[in-house]
């Protein structure tokens, strides 16, 4: 397969949302229903397109990210393989030091570890629960210990360890980690102490987007650190030349379950100014139903997002217009652009596949160094 020469500031998401086993007979569109095969192709196309790194975030069903990310390792030479994220609540800091390190060895060194402690509703729904910010900033300190051949002894918010190793490690560069977050203040302070970049979250207006790129650029002045040593990644949505219908499942219906998200949902309010009124309307609209659904308190654990685009008519369309990219190719380009200007190192396609935003791709690289 040709590889196309590579766009340094352009990643992709692979099957972003919940997964099938199997394609359905009849698919409504190409994203309607996508399976862990189909995220696996996406990745080798990424890299034939030309996209710098490939994003993936793990869930406890369908979506174990060593084993998605270890096959797009496998089918690929050059573009990153990033988790984006997965909680340290889900792996001992011993096993993820793991998964990061073997990665590492069977690819070379181009895997990103993406963390991040999601909103508590979901890891609840895992029987599981996640530190504070001093407890991930330890956490990633034993990583960072372990992938250097030390012997770890350490108690504190991030557990208690007695005497772990990993014995074998690679030797080379260490994996690279970055932190999923908004940039709200605190988790700022975090990412400039113990973090190699940032991973902003879908769905933020570029005008969130310099907000929350001058509060992490700021604590790393505070923390005596080089502000541009920080990646910043923004996750975009985009439906480039899709029908309305498509094009809506892939933002407004997946609004639906970041919105739906207590913590998440208000984080995302927060950033971009909107209005608590459309969120609660959203909230009780969807309450009852998801219920009903094996008592699940998430809407996006209960539900398939093409189950909702019922209630995704109450997610405002001027919202989506100003937080995603939705239109024409040429559009879509503008609107990423916005991003970069607003202060992002890097801008990741979301929802749609990579082979959609192939005309993205060939655009952005036409008008590289063209501002916004």
């Amino acid at each position: 397969m040709t590889i196309a020469p590579l766009c340094d500031d352009l990643g992709a998401y692979l099957v972003a949302g919940r997964v099938a086993s199997h394609p359905p007979a009849s698919p409504r569109n190409e994203t309607d229903v996508r399976t862990v095969r189909d995220g696996i192709r996406d990745g080798a196309e990424a890299e034939a397109l030309g996209f710098r790194t490939v994003y993936f975030s793990e869930r406890w069903n369908l979506k174990e990210a060593a084993v998605v990310l270890g096959a797009v390792g496998a089918t690929t030479e050059r573009v990153g393989l990033a988790t984006g994220l997965v909680s340290p609540a889900r792996r001992h800091v011993l096993h993820m030091a793991a998964f990061g390190a073997t990665m590492h060895a069977a690819f070379g060194p181009r895997f990103v570890l993406g963390l991040g402690r999601g909103d508590h509703a979901y890891l609840r729904h895992e029987g599981l629960r996640t530190a504070g910010f001093d407890g991930i900033v330890d956490y990633v300190s034993i990583l960072r210990r372990l992938w250097a051949g030390e012997t770890v002894t350490y108690d504190g918010p991030a557990g208690t360890y007695r005497g772990i190793k990993l014995g074998d490690v690679y030797e080379g560069p260490a994996p690279q980690v970055f932190y999923g977050s908004f940039g709200l203040p605190k988790a700022a302070e975090a990412v400039a102490r113990a973090f190699d970049g940032v991973i902003l979250p879908p769905m933020m207006t570029p005008e969130a987007t310099a907000g929350s790129v001058g509060r992490l650029r700021e604590a790393c002045e505070r923390a005596d650190r080089d502000p541009a040593s920080l990646r910043i990644v923004q996750c975009v949505v985009t439906a480039p030349d899709l029908d309305e219908a498509e094009a809506r499942s892939l933002a407004h219906a997946r609004a639906v379950t970041y919105l739906q998200a207590p913590e998440y949902g208000n984080s995302l309010r927060r950033v971009n100014g909107w209005d608590a009124a459309p969120v609660a309307r959203l909230r009780e609209a969807v309450a009852t139903a998801t219920r009903a659904r094996e008592g699940d308190e998430l809407v996006d654990t209960a539900f398939h997002r093409r189950e909702l685009l019922e209630p995704s008519r109450l997610v405002p369309d001027a919202w989506m217009d100003a937080s995603c990219a939705l239109g024409s190719v040429e559009h879509c380009v503008r609107r990423l652009r916005e991003y970069r200007a607003a202060g992002a190192d890097e801008v990741a396609t979301y929802g749609s596949t990579p082979g959609q935003n192939a005309g993205i791709v060939a655009a952005w690289r036409a008008t590289a160094g063209v501002p916004a």
